[in-house]
């Protein structure tokens, strides 16, 4: 049944429109670059390895040109994918879980993990000193969309801290709203609903910046290591072009790289084109939280036991009839290509 109702999500949202976030790889040589369509889950500097790679002109280097699409939900990255509208999905891998299980000819396929922790943050409308999810009582959480990644790894911490909790039952002593799309819950809390919300960056340091809410914890640091977010793309692309998945994989190993290298100083600059409405000091202020619960990998691997871990916090959410198979939805071939040969270029 839930992955009959992911099937019917990605039908509808592939009747959308794509709205590009405004920002791509600076070129070299534009005619000799092969130019790639990645659809990205959300615009946010979580994914600071991919931009990095891009302000560097990793991707470049490599022959290709990123034009990258913000498509707003994983659901819409996966409908993209599968519809050939786009090449490369940035997604959480539960997408391509649920697709595997509606044994489609050409599913999605991870390809290299971006990032090894949850990225969001648990905002509240009041600063409280010693924070603890063991805390709440009646409390009403705007969680995100039922059975992605976000609303799940949050049922998990939440659980993992002894707390009953309903989705969308305010009988429970903690309330988690489903029925709020993911690019509504800002907008959303800064309404006046709910009690709390979780957030990515930048959004979430908007919110302290204007009083808006205030970070209390972070969920990535509270649930541990999951692979939270992949680059995939369908089978049938990857086995016709696998020099192209290569390349992109090399360019995104060396961002990951120099992201794990630096500084939050030195890497915030790097994504200043990326996030144009934000100073410096908020840039480098965010990286450094990032860097702190090590939200990124340092090399594009997925492994067995995280997508295992995945499946379990999926499971624990009720979001799955049936576990995928690690060697159908997930390939380590590119990833350890890069690993094994990819050098570092001096800039």
């Amino acid at each position: 049944m839930k992955q009959k109702k992911w099937m019917a999500a990605l039908l509808c949202a592939a009747l959308l429109l794509f709205s590009g976030c405004g920002a791509t790889e600076p070129q070299k040589d534009a005619a000799e670059l092969q130019k790639i369509t990645v659809g990205e889950v959300a615009h946010s500097i979580f994914y600071a390895p991919g931009y990095v790679a891009m302000s560097l002109g990793y991707f470049a280097d490599e022959g290709l040109e990123i034009d990258l699409i913000n498509l707003q939900g994983a659901d819409k990255v996966m409908s993209a994918l599968i519809s050939d509208e786009i090449q490369v999905g940035l997604m959480g891998p539960e997408a391509s879980v649920y697709v595997a299980n509606q044994n489609l000819e050409d599913y999605a396929v991870n390809f290299a993990q971006l990032t090894q922790r949850d990225g969001s943050f648990f905002v509240g409308r009041e600063p409280v000193e010693d924070f603890n999810f063991a805390q709440l009582t009646k409390a009403e959480i705007i969680g995100g969309r039922k059975g992605g990644v976000p609303e799940m790894t949050l049922e998990y911490v939440l659980k993992t801290n002894g707390l009953d909790i309903g989705v969308d039952d305010e009988s429970k002593p903690v309330n988690v709203r489903t029925d709020i799309q993911f690019a509504a819950m800002a907008g959303s809390f800064a309404s006046g609903e709910g009690d709390y919300v979780t957030l990515f960056e930048p959004t979430a340091t908007q919110f302290e910046r204007e009083g808006k809410g205030y970070i209390l914890a972070s969920i990535g640091a509270q649930s541990g290591n999951i692979p939270y977010t992949a680059y995939s793309a369908s089978k049938s692309y990857m086995e016709a072009n696998p020099e192209i998945i290569q390349k992109f994989t090399n360019a995104i190993y060396k961002g990951q790289q120099f992201v794990a290298q630096n500084d939050a100083a030195d890497i915030a600059p790097l994504l200043a084109p990326y996030f144009e409405d934000l100073s410096t000091e908020d840039l480098t202020t965010i990286v450094q939280r990032y860097k702190n619960i090590e939200a990124w990998d340092t090399n594009p691997l997925l492994e067995r036991e995280a997508l295992e871990k995945l499946m379990d916090v999926m499971a624990l959410a009720g979001q799955l009839d049936q576990r995928a198979d690690y060697d159908k939805i997930v390939t380590t071939q590119f990833a350890q290509t890069a690993i094994d040969t990819v050098t570092m270029p001096s800039r």
